[in-house]
């Protein structure tokens, strides 16, 4: 256990953060799985400027890699274009 007061601070922020990056996350995946059963492609179309914008944001904060963002956009974009 820390002794210093700025080391239990440091304690109780890295669970905050943890917490919030794991709903994030999770949010942006299920957001991905959802996108990827749609079968109607306006509505795949207008879901698609949301998931991508959630994807760029995981990736500015480091919560995902830059790479990961661009291959599940590029791969999310494919297959809404051959809907």
């Amino acid at each position: 256990m820390a002794n210093h007061k700025s080391a239990l601070k440091r304690i109780r922020s890295n669970d905050a953060k943890r917490l919030r990056n794991k709903y994030q996350h999770k949010t942006t995946r299920n957001a991905v799985r959802d996108l990827r059963a749609i079968e109607d492609k306006t509505e795949a179309e207008t879901k698609l400027g949301k998931v991508i914008s959630m994807l760029d944001k995981l990736a500015k904060k480091n919560i995902i890699h830059k790479n990961k963002a661009a291959n599940l956009k590029s791969q999310l974009t494919k297959k809404v274009s051959a809907l």
